[in-house]
Parts: structure tokens; sequence; C-alpha cells
């Protein structure tokens, strides 16, 4: 019948591929990586890491979406497509708080002192809970409290600024908010600092650099138009823009079909804020920015690609006060041609942040921690190159289609009203 046609985007939803995502301790002290419903932690100390729940909830059982260290590195948080918030303590990995969100959770930020965790949806909701004064109630069941909306539009990223004082959050309608973070945030936060509008197509990521001498830092951002911004946030103004794609060689020449534009995937900046590390659809390696705090300009400073390989990171991440490595992880949740089920394949650059150093790929017996940490973090050591190669698009069509906002005839949107769940009786 035609009212159960369904577009084949629609048809796929449940099962679309989530990106594998890594996230690294502040002074470097262990390694997480998430793909799928599974959750990896490796501790590079030589200290054997098992997870335990005991907060009463339960685990996960669909995609992560989200995976973050507190500022401090004592608190760990994931949450993702089951709508559950999990929140973890480093020094035993037992997760202690279990908060319901009422819809899939697609970004997570933890507030600088490390009391308040926040949290954002798909339908543009962010959320903020109190960890201290949640510590003897019954978590599993206890609902977060909204504090600021970005109005039916997907809330793809959620940070701090360097100083506490905002939240900025970024969504999938070209936006940047700062909103001030109130010292009683359960009340809400209402004041809205600025707006960074300049994003051309949806925003994918964002970061800070700062240094002792530009504490409060400046914002950085990625999107869907293949090109990273610079901002200074507090008045909403736009610094400077890099066009990251065409220069990593990664875009093809008819950039009029939005569908040839690669996406920036991921940012990591430096702890000093010299250099931003960008992740591109379709480029084999990484692209590093050099980011002059003095001039508030954006460069390209080298293009490094991985040879004899098929890696295109899904995520990075590296320490915030040493960022002699840069984690890359590429991976997805699921794959119908693949019999290996959650793929992730890490990899280490060298050098980075440091003058001194080129940077350089790492061999996987040089990695730190040997390959005993990759085994840990990537389970499978021979995944072959046609499966990442499947992998890198399953994630490219996956981030398309929840992000880019679909077209639709006056036909089809009378269509798609009738069949809305909060219109049927």
């Amino acid at each position: 019948m035609e009212e159960t046609n369904m577009d084949d985007s629609e048809q796929n939803r449940e099962t679309e591929a989530a990106p594998a995502l890594i996230a690294v301790h502040p002074t470097q002290e262990s390694v997480a990586v998430a793909v799928g419903s599974d959750l990896r932690v490796f501790n590079l100390r030589g200290n054997s890491v098992s997870l335990l729940d005991e907060s009463g909830g339960n685990k996960h059982k669909d995609s992560i979406r989200a995976i973050r260290y507190g500022a401090e590195g004592k608190l760990f948080v994931s949450a993702g497509d089951d709508k559950l918030v999990k929140i973890w303590v480093t020094d035993s990995w037992r997760c202690t708080h279990s908060v319901l969100s009422e819809k899939r959770v697609s970004a997570v930020a933890i507030s600088k002192n490390g009391r308040f965790v926040c949290f954002a949806d798909k339908f543009g909701m962010v959320y903020v809970t109190d960890i201290e004064s949640s510590e003897k109630q019954d978590i599993p069941n206890k609902k977060a409290v909204p504090i600021l909306s970005h109005y039916c539009s997907i809330i793809t990223s959620l940070e701090f600024s360097p100083d506490g004082r905002f939240i900025i959050s970024a969504d999938r309608d070209f936006k940047i908010r700062v909103t001030l973070f109130p010292q009683n945030p359960l009340n809400g936060a209402h004041e809205i600092q600025s707006f960074c509008l300049g994003h051309t197509e949806f925003v994918t990521c964002l970061a800070f650099v700062c240094n002792p001498d530009c504490p409060q830092g400046f914002l950085v951002s990625g999107g869907g138009d293949s090109t990273i911004r610079l901002w200074d946030y507090a008045c909403g103004s736009l610094l400077d823009t890099c066009h990251v794609g065409s220069q990593a060689g990664v875009a093809e020449s008819n950039g009029g079909e939005e569908d040839i534009i690669p996406a920036v995937t991921d940012l990591c900046t430096t702890p000093d804020g010299s250099l931003v590390a960008v992740a591109i659809q379709s480029l084999p390696g990484v692209m590093l920015l050099s980011c002059d705090l003095s001039t508030k300009s954006l460069s390209v400073f080298k293009v490094v690609r991985i040879d004899g390989e098929t890696f295109i990171p899904t995520s990075l991440g590296a320490g915030a006060t040493s960022a002699e490595f840069l984690w890359l992880v590429m991976g997805v949740s699921s794959l119908n041609a693949s019999e290996s089920g959650s793929l992730a394949r890490v990899r280490v650059l060298s050098g980075f942040g440091k003058t001194d150093q080129e940077p350089s790929f790492l061999e996987d017996k040089d990695v730190p921690g040997g390959e005993a940490t990759l085994e840990k973090l990537q389970g499978d050591l021979c995944i072959k190159t046609e499966v990442f190669l499947t992998a890198a698009e399953a994630v490219k069509t996956a981030m398309r289609n929840l992000l880019i906002k679909k077209q639709y005839s006056a036909e089809r949107r009378e269509f798609r009203k009738r069949g809305r769940n909060d219109k049927k009786k």
C-alpha cells in the first residue's frame, strides 16, 4: 500500500552505522574507544581496566554517540542511541550514575569543576544533571533538567569554554550558540552571550585554542562545508576561515553538488593552541593547521597521509596537558556487508605539538603500550582493507543522512504529516 512506502533513508534510520569514537585522558593515563555499544578502555600505565556498573542501570545496548573525559580526568561520560548517559569514575572505572534521556543523545560535556554533566539530544534539547546532589538518589530513574534548546535541530557538539563561563552548542542548521552557564544551571541557562554564524552547512565539531597569554582562548569549528573557522566566541565574530577540503586534495572539481564536498568530521588542538588537527572525509590521514593567536589566523601547516593503508579517521583525541601523541580511530558500529561486526582501527601520530619533531605515524609496535593497546582498543588486528573502505563509505552516508536536511515536495510533506506519531489516535 502507498501508506507504507518510505524513503530508503527512513527505512534504514534504525540501522545506520555510527562512527567509532576515541577519547584520551588529559594526562594520557588512559585511552577509550567506543564502537557500536562497546566501550573499550586501556590504561597506558599498565594497570588492567575492567568496567564495573554499580549504578543499577543497564549497559549500553545501542550505538554510543559521545564519550568525554572531564577536565581533570576524574570523570568519564558515555551516551548514545539507547538514551542512557553513563557517568564513570576513572580511578576504578565504576559507573556510579546512569541518567535516562527522553531522546537519543548526540553530544556530552562535563563542567570544568566536574560537578555538572550536560548532554544534548537529536531534538535540540540540552540537559544538565548535578552529580553531587544526585549521589544518594535513584539515578537510573532520575531525569535530567532541560536548560536550553535549539528548537528541533540536531545538536552535534557541546563544549565548555576554557574558563567554564560559557557552554557552546552547535547544530545541524549551521548555528553555534554561546550561552552563559549560570551558577545554578538546574534553573535553566537563559542568557545567550552570542551566536557564531558563518557555516553554510551543518556544524560537526568544536574545540578551543588558548595559551597562557590568551587564557580565554578562541573557538574553532568544523562543518559540512569543508571549512575550519576561527571565532571570537564572546562576541560571535568570525576571525578567519580555512577551506580544508580543497587544500587536502580530497574535494572534487564540480563542487556545486553538496554530496561531494568532504565534511570535517573532528577537531583536536594542542595545549598551547598552536596546532589544530583536522579529520576530513576521504582523507587517509590528518591535516594539521597552524593557529596564530596573535594575528588570529589559521593556515595549513602539513597534511600527514598514511601510506599503504586505507585509514580515514572518524575521531581524534589527545591529552589536554600533554599532546605529544595524537590518537586517531577509524571504525563503524556495524556493517551488513561485513561479518566482523563493529570495526575499529587505531593509529597514533607522534610529534603532535612538538616543534622539534616532524609529525609521523607510528608503527603498531611503537604505539604507547605496544600491541596490547591495539588488542584492547580495536580488537581484531587483521582486518581486510576492503572492509575499511566499506566502513568509510558507511560512515559518510550515515552522516549525510543524519545531518543533511531533506527537501520534500508539498505532496510528500502532507503524507509525512499524516503518519506523525503525535497525530495518531
